[in-house]
């Protein structure tokens, strides 16, 4: 398979690595569980159950939804958010941010209070090393700065993982899952278990149709998005002609946190 495809259009050549059949094939709750188990050995996850959360999280009409892959929570109430993320994007540490706050947030509407929100788990599985040191893994959990054997204990974790990994810092079990999302068909009956299941969802004709229409819509969303900011561009710089501020056309052509500042100043948005 090579590098792990970005978005396919194909439904017959998907493999685990695309987000949409990664999220179909793990509600079979045992190879969650098993995954999860190999993610966080140190866990005895008995079983998993799928809240209605698992679609999406929207909290109103102004904020941006969120379509999850994995969404499962534990007999414990832990709760485990799985993505698979193929795209090498610098925003993906501050998504995860976002994601966390979305869950606690619909935790909270649920009528929990805040002392009783439970450990939760973002994890991102990646094709590629987000921080550049060649690890597998890389757990994230609030410590104190000044003392580092202090946990904030807010029981809010984020794991990235990455296929790419070349330290010898993860089982045997779970770089075998991480080989067989980078494209490798490493020998280890979990991961012939997943390969079977990823083609068994390919039968699916249901989910291929709903492959099929959330990627023509995803299609149409760039699009539309795309002539927007073109017309909120043209407009910026005919203001900016207008004001005879010729030297800042360039800057925020190149700068988008730069572009943001002026379009609020020019009440454009």
């Amino acid at each position: 398979m090579g590098d792990m495809e970005t978005k396919q259009t194909k439904w017959e050549e998907l493999s685990i690595s695309n987000d949409f059949l990664f999220g179909k094939v793990m509600q079979n709750p045992e190879l969650c569980k098993e995954l999860l188990q190999r993610i966080l050995p140190d866990l005895n996850i008995e079983r998993i159950e799928y809240p209605e959360l698992q679609k999406s999280i929207n909290m109103d009409m102004d904020a941006r939804s969120v379509r999850l892959d994995v969404y499962v929570k534990d007999e414990k109430e832990v709760v485990y958010d799985i993505e698979m993320q193929v795209s090498h994007t610098k925003e993906l540490a501050k998504r995860s941010r976002y994601y966390q706050s979305m869950i606690d947030l619909q935790l909270i509407d649920k009528g929990q209070l805040y002392d009783e929100l439970k450990r939760s788990y973002v994890i991102f599985i990646c094709p590629f090393d987000l921080y550049g040191k060649g690890r597998h893994i890389y757990t994230f959990e609030n410590i104190c700065k000044e003392d580092g054997s202090i946990s904030m204990g807010d029981e809010a974790v984020k794991i990235f993982l990455n296929a790419k990994g070349t330290l010898d810092d993860v089982s045997d079990e779970l770089k075998a899952f991480l080989d067989y999302v980078a494209g490798k068909k490493p020998k280890d009956a979990y991961v012939e278990r997943l390969e079977e299941a990823v083609k068994e969802a390919k039968k699916n004709r249901e989910w291929r149709h709903e492959y099929m229409t959330l990627l023509m819509r995803d299609q149409e969303n760039v699009k539309k998005g795309r002539e927007y900011g073109e017309e909120l561009m043209l407009a910026l710089i005919q203001k900016l002609v207008a004001d005879k501020r010729f030297t800042e056309i360039e800057r925020m052509k190149d700068d988008k946190d730069y572009r943001l500042i002026l379009y609020k100043e020019y009440h454009i948005i």
